[in-house]
């Protein structure tokens, strides 16, 4: 297929994102992988989400929005969103619930399904699996044949590669510590404390000061009720002073 052809366009239908983003539903306008021409897709925002060349495609109910991409032979779909400045290429696979965003990067024959969050600077590659309800975020890697599944968490620094599995409840974290201090499940999701400094909910990570500041924005953009909104207003009020009352500050060595 010549990079010039166009292998898809918008239709008339829409959906607006919990931001307010409004996305298209597209349409093949060719024959390509398992695709023939008039077959319905995905919704993404802009042209750039999906690329006309290579076999990707975003199927079903799935989104890709803000500056994310979406190209080589990977498919998104299912209800999973891709956005921010996400990346999902080479033959990876995002699906079910699980959300990719942020600068994250999913390539190679990596899949990321269930209801599994890689956010941050994360990259997860070659053959590795994140299902179920964990999450890769930071700045960590998670590659090779590796599985990251069930509640597990992989942040900060941490790399997980070759043939090993985090699994269950298990935390790695690079260079905070070697287990949360503390969770608390929500009605949508766990609220973890994933450094001395910052807060996760869901596939949202922020210092404390931007969840204190920025909660309501933050669980708008997200789709939660505005009693969802104020129970985890409370979580992460209680988080913050449960870690300044009982986790020693950091300081930089010599001070």
């Amino acid at each position: 297929m010549e990079e010039t052809t166009r292998k898809y366009e918008f239709t008339e239908e829409t959906v607006t994102a919990p931001d307010g983003t409004i996305l298209h539903r597209i349409k093949a306008l060719i024959d390509f992988a398992n695709i023939n021409a008039g077959d319905l897709g995905g919704f993404i925002e802009e042209l750039k989400n999906l690329d006309m060349s290579g076999d990707a495609w975003v199927y079903g109910d799935a989104w890709v929005s803000g500056d994310a991409r979406v190209y080589g032979d990977a498919c998104v779909y299912g209800d999973a969103w891709v956005y921010g400045n996400a990346c999902v290429y080479g033959d990876a696979r995002v699906y079910g619930d699980a959300c990719v965003s942020g600068d994250a990067w999913v390539s190679g024959d990596a899949w990321v399904y269930g209801n599994a969050c890689v956010y941050g600077n994360a990259c997860v590659s070659g053959d590795a699996w994140v299902s179920g309800d964990a999450c890769v975020y930071g700045d960590a890697w998670v590659s090779g044949d590796a599985r990251v599944y069930g509640d597990a968490w992989v942040s900060g620094d941490a790399r997980v590669y070759g043939d090993a599995c985090v699994y269950g409840d298990a935390c790695v974290y690079g260079d905070a510590w070697e287990k949360s201090p503390l969770q608390m499940q929500g009605s949508r999701h766990f609220l973890t404390v994933s450094s001395y400094t910052e807060l996760s909910i869901g596939c949202e990570c922020h210092t404390f000061t931007v969840w204190l500041e920025q909660y309501e924005a933050i669980g708008k953009r997200n789709g939660y009720s505005s009693t969802e909104i104020t129970e985890y207003a409370q979580f992460i009020r209680l988080a913050v002073e449960w870690v300044k009352a009982f986790i020693p500050p950091v300081t930089k060595e010599g001070e």
